[in-house]
């Protein structure tokens, strides 16, 4: 949808540029019109960035339990959360989010561990593991957890012989 709006948005900007001259009341409508479709843009983008803020740990725990299930993956998470202060539930929550996909998309796992406890968390596979390159939600979160004051480790997972992805957040 965004994308749509901002492709729209250059045409009509494009259009009215070649027309003004010769048809300023067309380019004046066309302004408006532009106008109007970047507010609309404007709006979806705050939807989603709202959404985006809505990131709880219990959330993401219980997607990450119905992912790993629908994959095929046995998925081993903690029962509790309340050790968890609420400065590093969100980053948590990311963590969880962006480590469960990368299991699900690249993993080729059968089993996967969460192991949180009250300033770190890690996830462990028992996949095939290989090189890790950042890809965007990786540079993501890594950005994240350097903004909180954490340290990110990305690892092959000596015990599982997948990979391992832990957060320790700032004590």
């Amino acid at each position: 949808m965004l994308g749509h709006s901002l492709t729209t948005i250059t045409v009509k900007a494009g259009l009215a540029a070649r027309v003004i001259e010769r048809d300023p009341q067309r380019a004046a409508t066309e302004i408006a019109q532009v106008e109007d479709l970047a507010r609309q843009a404007l709006t979806d983008v705050r939807a989603a960035v709202s959404g985006y803020r809505d990131v709880t740990l219990g959330n993401e725990l219980a997607a990450a339990r119905e992912v790993l299930r629908a994959a095929g993956i046995s998925a081993i998470l903690p029962g509790a959360i309340d050790s968890v202060g609420a400065s590093e539930s969100e980053l948590f929550a990311w963590t969880v989010r962006e480590a469960v996909t990368n299991v699900v998309r690249h993993s080729r796992a059968h089993k996967c561990e969460v192991r949180l406890s009250e300033h770190a968390i890690e996830i462990v596979d028992d996949g095939v593991g290989s090189a890790a390159t950042d890809g965007n939600g990786l540079t993501g979160l890594r950005e994240r957890v350097n903004d909180a004051g954490g340290r990110l480790t990305v690892e092959p997972s000596s015990a599982l012989g997948g990979f391992r992805l832990r957060v320790e957040a700032r004590a």
